[in-house]
């Protein structure tokens, strides 16, 4: 190989390192240098990510995060943004990670790196009581007499287009103005993810039924910037510890097998 070559190589293999250098662990560093980890979500998601009767932020993620933010020795920041903005935001350096109960699919993970699934849900139905019995699963809605809500952009949307093609669909942006449409008979259910079906039948008792068995299966995980696998190294050992240790199980509890919380957003 000739002398020139060989120099162009060399050249351009460092070129390429040093840009490798200065990339890795770059949201790491800018986690430790501000000393703040800026968490996004879209407060509203029960148990996830909601706020309190006093305008705090709390929930299953929220309660994560600041886990997190604790063993690296930083503050933690929530970031509370709207659902069709949650990735720009993360791209444009708005936050450093999405906590936001997001499920992990081909769209989005060609935008963003997913860390591996923290918890699996999947896609349940609140139901206007009077259609007990008449409707015992998803496929009895597929029918154009029957009207269905979900939030915009989405899981439960995407499963609404793709599942039940033939109900008319009612979109909205939040979680919670779509179950209203139950409530108020301008909808005969509501597709969504399995923790706020349950949850939002327990506080309305009597005012909606609910079909809570998952007909999906949606892995949910934290978001980052493409290309820093320091960053999802870490996510994963984090996720790993303290699964292992028996925190992720006691925050778990707290916001999945009790309703005590209940009583802070109500």
């Amino acid at each position: 190989m000739k002398k020139n070559k060989v120099s162009k190589i060399i050249a351009l293999s460092t070129m390429l390192f040093c840009s490798a250098s200065a990339t890795a662990g770059a949201v790491l560093d800018g986690i430790a240098k501000s000393g703040e980890l800026r968490a996004c979500f879209d407060a509203g998601y029960m148990p996830f990510e909601m706020k309190s009767k006093n305008n705090s932020y709390i929930g299953f993620d929220v309660d994560l995060g600041k886990i997190m933010a604790k063993q690296m020795g930083v503050k933690y920041v929530p970031v509370n943004t709207a659902w069709d903005g949650i990735i720009p935001a993360l791209i444009t350096g708005k936050c450093d990670i999405i906590m936001a109960g997001m499920t992990v699919n081909a769209q989005r993970n060609m935008k963003v790196n997913f860390a591996d699934p923290y918890i699996v849900v999947g896609q349940s139905i609140i139901l206007n009581p009077k259609l007990k019995g008449e409707i015992k699963s998803y496929k009895d809605l597929n029918n154009p007499k029957y009207t269905v809500a979900s939030k915009l952009g989405t899981t439960g949307e995407v499963v609404v287009k793709r599942m039940l093609k033939k109900a008319k669909y009612n979109a909205f942006e939040t979680e919670t103005d779509a179950a209203l449409e139950v409530i108020n008979g301008k909808a005969d259910a509501m597709i969504y993810d399995m923790p706020f079906v349950s949850i939002y039948a327990a506080q309305n008792s009597g005012k909606v039924a609910a079909i809570t068995e998952p007909f999906t299966y949606e892995p949910l995980g934290w978001a980052v910037k493409q290309g820093d696998p320091d960053m999802i190294n870490f996510l994963n050992n984090f996720l790993r510890q303290v699964k292992g240790d028996g925190t992720y199980d006691r925050v778990y509890s707290k916001w999945f097998k009790s309703d005590a919380w209940l009583k802070q957003v109500k």
